[in-house]
């Protein structure tokens, strides 16, 4: 079977690597709005929907799987963070807190789609200004969710988790594996119509 990961992180291609032997990387060209009246903790699965239906057109037999992971607290979301003072804030908003990382998985094969969201719980140390500052100053916070690497050096302001620490990395794995498992086990012969999450209006992530 052919496989997209629409997606260009490593460590997703890393993980998804522990599925498949053999599978192709291909990224979105969508726009990442959201509706105004969708739960922040929805916002991940949407998304993912939205990267995968993208990828999957003209590529009907191909399995394609979209992902996309937020960082929640206080009801914000956190993404990427654009400069040393956004990663910087984010870290004093993360200090001493419990957070949700909620990663949005979506499957798309021969014109149906299946979706999921897998949601880890992470408790933070109090962090000192120190441990922000030489944190912020390394090249690590800028291309994760949140700010922070479980899986590099930002495992040292980590007290707990409780969940799945790969869905921390960027995709629950193991779960996935038995998502695509139950999902490719159906019956393709009659294509049902493709159904996607509905919204009022669109509007941008929230870039804090």
């Amino acid at each position: 079977m052919d496989i997209i990961l629409a997606s260009a992180s490593p460590r997703r291609k890393m993980l998804l690597s522990m599925i498949y032997d053999e599978f192709r990387i291909m990224v979105s060209d969508i726009r990442e709005l959201v509706p105004r009246d969708l739960a922040v903790e929805k916002c991940p699965e949407y998304l993912a929907c939205l990267k995968a239906e993208n990828v999957s057109r003209g590529r009907e037999k191909t399995l394609v799987i979209g992902c996309d992971t937020s960082v929640v607290i206080e009801g914000k979301i956190l993404n990427k963070p654009r400069s040393t003072s956004d990663a910087r804030a984010m870290m004093q908003l993360l200090s001493g807190k419990t957070h949700r990382v909620i990663t949005g998985c979506c499957l798309y094969y021969m014109g149906r789609f299946h979706s999921f969201s897998e949601v880890t719980e992470v408790e933070f140390y109090p962090l000192t200004e120190q441990d922000i500052e030489s944190y912020v100053v390394t090249t690590e916070p800028y291309d994760k969710a949140g700010g922070y690497g479980i899986q590099n050096k930002g495992a040292l302001f980590i007290k707990g988790i409780k969940g799945d620490y790969y869905n921390v990395v960027g995709l629950p794995v193991a779960r996935l594996k038995r998502e695509i498992e139950s999902f490719l086990d159906q019956d393709f012969s009659a294509p049902a119509a493709i159904e996607q999450p509905k919204g009022k209006t669109s509007r941008p992530r929230n870039k804090k």
